[in-house]
């Protein structure tokens, strides 16, 4: 059932904008080791299931532009995590990949995730989880 009105006395969208970056500063400080950005983490987060996708494709995933997307991929190249090449069928479009050090590093901040939204999320019902992933799927869907 949607609600008829957004209650007034306590934004979503600020909470959200709090949460968001104490999240940020707590991946930071949990990767530290790392040495990455958080564009670059998240980046790396999103291929972590090890399937190449186009500068398009990611930037949808990472929610950026591919134009600003292309300084991050160019550090992690740089750094030896990704690869870019040409994508079979397709000689225009630009596929990233994962290298060796890139597949750990990604391995690694999945798991870190992981580990902070169970620790962050773990006491709260089903319910509850369910209720806050279609808030965020619907302020997705508003940005799209």
């Amino acid at each position: 059932m949607k609600s008829e009105s957004v209650p007034s006395g306590r934004s979503a969208l600020l909470a959200l904008q709090r949460a968001t970056h104490a999240t940020l500063q707590l991946i930071a400080a949990e990767l530290v080791d790392l040495d990455l950005t958080a564009s670059e983490i998240n980046a790396l987060a999103n291929l972590a299931d090890g399937r190449g996708r186009t500068v398009s494709q990611l930037g949808a995933a990472v929610g950026t532009r591919p134009t600003t997307l292309t300084g991050v991929l160019d550090r992690l190249e740089r750094r030896g995590h990704i690869t870019r090449g040409t994508r079979a069928g397709d000689r225009r479009s630009v596929l990233i990949e994962l290298t060796e050090s890139g597949q750990a590093a990604a391995a690694l901040i999945r798991q870190t995730l992981a580990d902070l939204e169970s620790r962050a999320l773990g006491g709260l019902p089903a319910q509850s989880i369910a209720g806050f992933h279609a808030v965020l799927d619907a302020l997705t869907e508003e940005g799209s």
